[in-house]
């Protein structure tokens, strides 16, 4: 609400000088609001009315919201889902006393387009999103991705200005800013804005996702719901395509069956169905479907997803789909994250990065960055300093190997490794022998435990062929 306030009164301000007085803009921009970012009505105020509170103070401030709401229909479902006036067993939630402390406080600064930078106020939105994640546990990572993790998207995906990116489990939405912020930096970068596009299930976390944006001056459209069961991008038959798409999905989600995947009218899923207990390769085929001719993509992902079902026996579903993305040479690089840098799990995530149309030196060749030691320790997570981020970004630019940290593999010898794709199998680590987080070593216990119970079976029936079943009990 400040930010709005200071915002239209400094509109109205450059209109005075244009038209001669506030007077005559205010009568203006009450007949026409497109003339301003959002319209306040005079009640709305804030060192004419907010600030003068005195009683009823939630009551005025829920009634105020939704007065903003009623004249900005984009704001609906936004900020007018906190009743400042709720009660529970008959006590307020805030009281007057604070709301009026907390009025105050926020009269101290202008938070207008000149006053604080967009890029700055978000970043003191950033920071309450993630004490309020640090204080959830393991629900915070639903919605918000570590912050170097997201520049570190935005700085691979090299976004140019005027293009369109997606991300279709959007959460707080800091993949596209961060994204528009990287656009910015080109020299037309604020000329040009990305054509910003998200969707999210969570209906509390879509107002954040808008929120944010409107905190940093940009436009996007963010649709609400589960974009594997009803994506609201779409075009005709087939979902809607865009240049870039940033995700971090939920890992191993399930509730996806077959009979989901069968009934998909889109044609999102021709390289197979994932199984019931992870959806990661659903996600992936819908973010691969979601790309246009030259689309690439940066994904966020379990590092399990990159390595379930190599090394077994018989067919694995993950294993096939994951053979297909690399026969048809559509996976660009696979970047292992360090460990403890999620709020939902201590296990180190993958980029793994999707090209439709890669560049001619990269054809046939997958990169693979090993920078699980890329961090520093932090609290209450691990974080990836700006000088590490850099490294990974510049390897992933330069794409040569290096001792310890990038391996250029060939589908050849993807082919070799059963479409094992971790870059701990390929990448030593530089600090001492490999190690292998916990999610890949569970997976090879399971191979190893099914691999022993074929080889138990064959013997015996081998023995049975001999008449030894008896003498072997």
């Amino acid at each position: 609400m400040k930010r709005l306030s200071d915002v239209f009164d400094d509109e109205i301000d450059r209109l005075a000088e244009k038209f001669g007085d506030r007077e005559t803009a205010l009568e203006l921009v009450e007949e026409d609001h497109s003339l301003v970012r959002f319209y306040l009505p005079p009640e709305a105020s804030w060192s004419a009315e907010i600030r003068r509170l005195t009683t009823a103070v939630g009551q005025r401030l829920t009634e105020i919201i939704r007065a903003i709401t009623k004249a900005n229909p984009t704001l609906q479902g936004v900020i007018d889902i906190v009743d400042f006036n709720a009660t529970v067993s008959g006590q307020r939630i805030i009281d007057n006393a604070r709301l009026s402390t907390l009025i105050e406080i926020l009269s101290q600064h202008r938070l207008g387009l000149k006053d604080v930078e967009p890029d700055l106020l978000g970043r003191a939105y950033e920071y309450l999103l993630r004490k309020f994640a640090e204080g959830q546990g393991q629900s915070a990572g639903e919605f918000f991705t570590p912050k170097e993790v997201g520049w570190l998207i935005a700085r691979l995906l090299q976004p140019k200005p005027g293009m369109t990116i997606y991300d279709p489990a959007c959460g707080s939405g800091g993949l596209l800013v961060k994204a528009q912020l990287v656009a910015n930096e080109s020299p037309y970068g604020s000329k040009q804005p990305l054509h910003l596009y998200g969707q999210e299930l969570n209906h509390v976390t879509y107002a954040i996702a808008k929120m944010n944006m409107i905190i940093h001056d940009m436009e996007g459209e963010v649709a609400i719901g589960d974009t594997l069961r009803s994506p609201k991008f779409v075009s005709q038959t087939k979902v809607r395509t865009f240049d870039l798409v940033a995700a971090n999905p939920m890992w191993n989600q399930t509730g996806y069956d077959d009979f989901f995947y069968e009934a998909d009218s889109l044609s999102r899923f021709g390289f197979g169905y994932p199984t019931g207990s992870s959806a990661d390769w659903g996600w992936i085929q819908l973010m691969y479907a979601s790309l246009n001719e030259h689309g690439r993509a940066v994904i966020v992902l379990d590092s399990g997803a990159v390595s379930r079902g190599s090394g077994g026996q018989g067919g694995n579903r993950e294993r096939d789909i994951r053979r297909q993305f690399v026969e048809r040479d559509l996976i660009e690089a696979v970047v292992l994250l360090p460990p403890d840098l999620f709020y939902n799990t201590s296990s180190p995530g993958i980029l793994l990065c999707l090209n439709r149309a890669k560049p001619e030196e990269r054809r046939n060749n997958i990169l693979v960055i090993n920078a699980s030691t890329q961090f520093e320790k932090g609290r209450p997570k691990n974080f990836i300093p700006d000088e590490k981020a850099e490294l990974i970004v510049g390897a992933f630019q330069e794409g040569e190997p290096v001792e310890g940290l990038v391996k250029i593999i060939t589908r050849e010898e993807a082919a070799a490794n059963d479409y094992n794709l971790s870059p701990s199998r390929y990448v030593a680590r530089e600090d001492g022998p490999e190690l292998m987080d916990v999610v890949a070593a569970f997976d090879l216990v399971q191979i190893a435990d099914e691999s022993m119970k074929v080889a138990d079976a064959a013997f015996r029936a081998a023995m049975e062929r001999l008449g030894l079943t008896k003498a072997t009990k």
